[in-house]
């Protein structure tokens, strides 16, 4: 068993031929894609295993305090890599404070929502910076499915770096163990935008869901852990016809990206993104049992590095990914059965043209287009995906973005 619950707009014209690299990287990706040649990947074995096993279990029982804890202190319990910080740090300068909100009235809803660091920038600057529970500036807090959208941007940066031709090519091409599964005819495409078509069970209540059993059931000697257990789910659907929330096939996402570059996906973000985001610490990146860093989940960063990342992707991740990437990554290319709402490559998008990114426990970090803005929470929810919290903390962002 493996930590990898489901921990969880614009141009749609984009024409996908234009993300193709100008010039292919000399050193593609190692014969046969096997996770053997991907460097610094070292398989959790012996009595480390299960301690892993066991803490994995209760990730989702964990009582508030332990949940305060453990979340800013994930390395203590599980593997993880790094991803080094930036050369030269981002300057986040201090602006001025938000208007018609005081730090009262801030510091009371976020006790309410249980947020534990809430940040908003403006135009590069912090219009407001607040931490709560013990949490501190040099502290990292888990990031849940929001390190889905990192990993969806190092899929873009592996088309840019000519490590992947296109994200039409079949997903079988960099997992071969898939041919003659559900995923054939899937494309990288359809992955990112979760539109596979295979049949996917993401309720983190139900014992006998997918996202639980993937994590339980053994793993032949030799195999990867992701791609043994999406081998035997059945398709229900066309590729792209149909959108289903899947944390496993993130994690496949992760998994094609380290096969195409030979690395795993802290070194490769180490490469590509740390610069470029001015990252001012490491983040910490969870593996899974075979070694790999977990794309669908559980890296760890700093409230303000959350926000440099945030504004990175704002931009348009220049030099990171093909031109014009974001503007397609943060479209709602998927429609996912609420008014205004739908869902890109591995980013959800909201109403009014803002997008953002999205994990459990009640992480997101929010791009505001209209105002040039970036708003990110970090919290404690007494439960995994709360319908009431979240709507107060959409409620809470909009008093936030009125004061800018």
């Amino acid at each position: 068993m493996r930590l990898k619950f489901a921990f969880g707009l614009a141009a749609t014209a984009l024409i996908l031929g234009s993300c193709a690299p100008a010039t292919p990287a000399t050193t593609i990706a190692p014969k046969g894609y096997t996770n053997a040649a991907i460097a610094g990947a070292v398989p959790i074995t012996g009595p480390r295993a299960q301690e892993v096993r066991m803490a994995s279990a209760q990730v989702l029982f964990w009582s508030q305090a332990e949940r305060s804890a453990n979340f800013r202190a994930m390395d203590t319990l599980f593997p993880v890599t790094t991803v080094r910080p930036a050369a030269k740090a981002r300057a986040l300068p201090i602006g001025a404070p938000l208007t018609g909100i005081d730090e009262a009235s801030i510091r009371a809803e976020m006790a309410t929502q249980k947020s534990v660091g809430l940040l908003v920038l403006q135009d590069g600057q912090i219009r407001a910076e607040f931490y709560a529970d013990g949490l501190t500036a040099t502290d990292r807090w888990t990031s849940f499915s929001m390190a889905k959208s990192l990993t969806s941007t190092l899929a873009g940066a592996v088309v840019k770096d000519g490590f992947i031709t296109s994200v039409q090519d079949p997903v079988t091409k960099y997992v071969p163990e898939l041919v003659g599964s559900g995923y054939d005819g899937v494309t990288v495409e359809n992955v990112l935008t979760m539109t596979s078509g295979v049949k996917w069970n993401e309720d983190y209540t139900d014992p006998d869901s997918d996202v639980v059993r993937m994590f339980s059931q053994p793993v032949p000697d030799g195999a990867d852990p992701d791609a043994h257990y999406l081998k035997g789910l059945p398709r229900e659907a066309e590729p792209g016809s149909k959108w289903v929330y899947k944390t496993g096939e993130t994690n496949l996402i992760g998994l094609i990206v380290q096969r195409a570059t030979g690395k795993l996906l802290s070194d490769y973000a180490a490469t590509t993104l740390a610069d470029a985001a001015g990252l001012e610490q490491s983040i910490l990146w969870q593996t899974n049992m075979a070694g790999l860093n977990v794309g669908g989940c559980c890296l760890a960063m700093s409230l303000r590095d959350y926000g440099r990342i945030g504004l990175l992707l704002a931009e348009g991740a220049p030099g990171v990914v093909p031109n014009g990437w974001m503007a397609r990554a943060s479209a709602p290319i998927s429609q996912v059965g609420a008014p205004g709402f739908g869902y890109g490559y591995q980013f959800w998008t909201y109403p009014a043209g803002r997008w953002g990114l999205r994990g459990i426990f009640g992480q997101s970090v929010t791009v505001v287009p209209e105002k040039n803005a970036v708003v990110v929470f970090l919290s404690n929810w007494d439960k995994a995906s709360d319908r009431d919290m979240n709507l107060k903390q959409r409620a809470f962002a909009e008093k936030l973005v009125a004061g800018l």
